[in-house]
């Protein structure tokens, strides 16, 4: 027993990650405890509006959108820590103006509106940076363990945060909560600095680093290859119509379970547990996942969310919420390992900004459609549409898996079918062991 916990928490013994990890988890349970203010606020403002929930949500992904790529080139090219510190410092400044407008009681939605715009253009630089940056942290030996160790306190905070949140919102008000979100960053901030330089597993002195890291590259890069183009399709339509919790959620909520905001806050709470255990289910996962495995998590979490969308009742949906928490992190934590033990480390700040883009980025688009249909055809609406949409692009997405698979095999295995699917020469800095198995928004 002793063993196997010393194994799934392998990460843990190396002082960098340890540093990281801890500054995240107090930033990121602040962070969830800010989603769920910021939602009802808005509600409050608006008269419980999906489309004005919707267009706050899409400010705050569109830059996702229009500068991830830029920012991949950024981090392939400069130092990763640098620019964390940076971002995680601009974040906590934006969270407590935020918080100061709502405690003073002059904030209106056009404000929201700004701060979300401004805080996605953060993201825009720190999410991708982020994600390559634990790399640097563990080595690539223990990649899979520290990222599912990542999705771990990351859905700690998913837990705590949003029960936290709707018992302060209901004690203190939402402005409140928003300064505890503010405060949150200078824990991430102070393990950023701390952490040893010489440490970390970089090529000695900057080697491998572009000079010219052009987005273009690493798009041509992964389009070549099936075994990265597939599951980043699949984590396209996954993330732009599947992943809108943050829109449907609180509508859901209110709308048809009638909850109030402490209520609420559980039911997040709930998905956010599911996720959790999924996390700690796969600390001991070693090596690249089969894209097998990353489209029936997606048909899963597609299935899951369909009956979630169809709860009769809060107890129902709780329960429900739990199991598409736990598909959701399955799903993301294989896609992402699929992606980016894949991939040459020399295109992984892209390769990465990439999958940020697609994951994350669409959500804008998304967050529109959803909220349309949830105010037109009710908030079940969003959560029917997020599913059956998951549900059909994994069953489209294992049909051209199956075509190629055939494919592969009439070429041989030399053939040009069975090598586009090949991990490029030092994609993770080892070959993953044979008997490897599968391993994260």
């Amino acid at each position: 027993m002793k063993r196997a916990l010393a194994h799934s928490f392998q990460s843990l013994t190396i002082r960098n990650f340890r540093l990281f990890a801890g500054g995240q988890l107090a930033s990121v349970t602040g962070t969830w405890m800010m989603v769920v203010a910021q939602d009802w606020l808005v509600l409050s403002l608006t008269g419980d509006s999906g489309t004005a929930l919707g267009v706050v949500t899409a400010l705050q992904f569109a830059p996702l959108l229009l500068l991830t790529l830029y920012a991949g080139g950024l981090a392939d090219r400069y130092d990763k820590r640098r620019l964390l510190i940076g971002a995680n410092a601009a974040s906590g400044v934006l969270a407590l103006l935020l918080a100061v407008l709502v405690l003073a009681g002059v904030v209106r939605v056009w404000h929201v509106c700004v701060f979300a715009l401004a805080l996605g253009i953060v993201n825009a630089v720190e999410v991708p940076t982020r994600m390559s940056f634990v790399t640097e942290l563990v080595g690539p030996e223990l990649l899979p363990n520290a990222s599912a160790l990542s999705a771990a306190y990351f859905n700690s905070a998913r837990v705590v945060g949003p029960a936290l949140a709707g018992l302060l919102i209901g004690w203190l008000g939402t402005g409140t909560v928003m300064a505890v979100n503010a405060v949150s960053y200078l824990a991430t901030v102070a393990g950023l600095r701390l952490i040893r330089s010489e440490e970390l597993h970089r090529p000695a002195g900057g080697a491998g680093r572009p000079k010219r890291a052009r987005a273009a590259d690493g798009i041509r890069y992964m389009a070549a290859r099936p075994g990265l183009l597939l599951p980043m399709a699949l984590v396209a339509v996954v993330g732009m119509l599947g992943f809108n919790f943050q829109l449907t959620l609180p509508l859901f909520a209110k709308t048809v379970l009638h909850a109030d905001a402490a209520a609420f806050g559980l039911l997040t709470t709930a998905m956010a547990a599911g996720s959790l255990a999924a996390a700690f289910a796969t600390t001991r996962r070693r090596g690249r996942p089969p894209l097998r495995l990353v489209i029936v998590s997606a048909l899963a979490f597609g299935v899951l969310e369909l009956l979630a969308g169809l709860a009769p009742s809060y107890a129902v949906a709780a329960g429900l919420l739990f199991l598409t928490g736990f598909a959701s992190i399955s799903f993301a934590q294989a896609a992402n390992h699929r992606i980016q033990l894949g991939t040459d480390v020399a295109y992984r700040g892209r390769v990465m900004a990439l999958y940020t883009l697609v994951f994350q980025g669409t959500t804008p688009f998304g967050a529109l459609l959803i909220g349309w249909l949830s105010e037109r055809h009710g908030a079940r609406a969003g959560l029917l549409a997020g599913g059956a949409a998951t549900a059909l692009a994994a069953l489209l997405v294992l049909a051209v898996h199956l075509w190629h698979a055939r494919s592969a095999r009439r070429a041989g295995p030399g053939g040009e079918a069975g090598a586009a699917d090949a991990p490029a020469p030092g994609a993770s800095g080892h070959r993953p062991p044979a008997a490897s198995g599968p391993v994260g928004r």
